[in-house]
């Protein structure tokens, strides 16, 4: 397929329109310059987030996961207990004395639970908060 050219002789392009396309060029640039800049901050900042996260996940399950073995480990030995009571007064006294224990253990685990979840969200989000703020002072 042959090209076609067009020739325009004695066609010459006025400054003021070469000028004004040379500045919207610039402008173009410079605006891809702002965006790509932006997005890359907002990138890190995902980043950042993300990685803050991930962290505070791992930190919520190893306390999740003492929790479950402290809890475990305290049935088994109310198991065992029970097996070596004589009398059921014994056996009641020490079902009482456990019920009460165990109460207080899992309520300062959920506690502790809602700490970590509460430290975690903080942590996670502070990145976003922090660049949200940091544009908002630029604009």
């Amino acid at each position: 397929m042959a090209e076609t050219k067009f020739n325009l002789p004695g066609v010459e392009v006025p400054e003021a329109v070469r000028e004004f396309a040379e500045k919207g060029v610039q402008q173009a640039k410079d605006n891809y310059a702002k965006f790509k800049a932006a997005a890359d901050q907002a990138t890190g900042i995902l980043e950042d987030s993300y990685a803050n996260a991930s962290k505070g996940a791992a930190e919520f399950n190893l306390k999740a996961l003492d929790a479950l073995r402290t809890n475990v480990n305290a049935a088994f030995d109310y198991t065992r207990e029970l097996l070596a009571t004589q009398t059921l007064a014994e056996a009641v006294e020490l079902s009482s004395s456990h019920a009460r224990k165990q109460f207080e253990t899992l309520s300062a685990q959920a506690k502790d639970l809602a700490g970590t979840a509460q430290k975690i969200a903080a942590e996670a989000s502070g990145p976003i908060t922090a660049g949200a703020a940091k544009a908002a002072r630029m604009h």
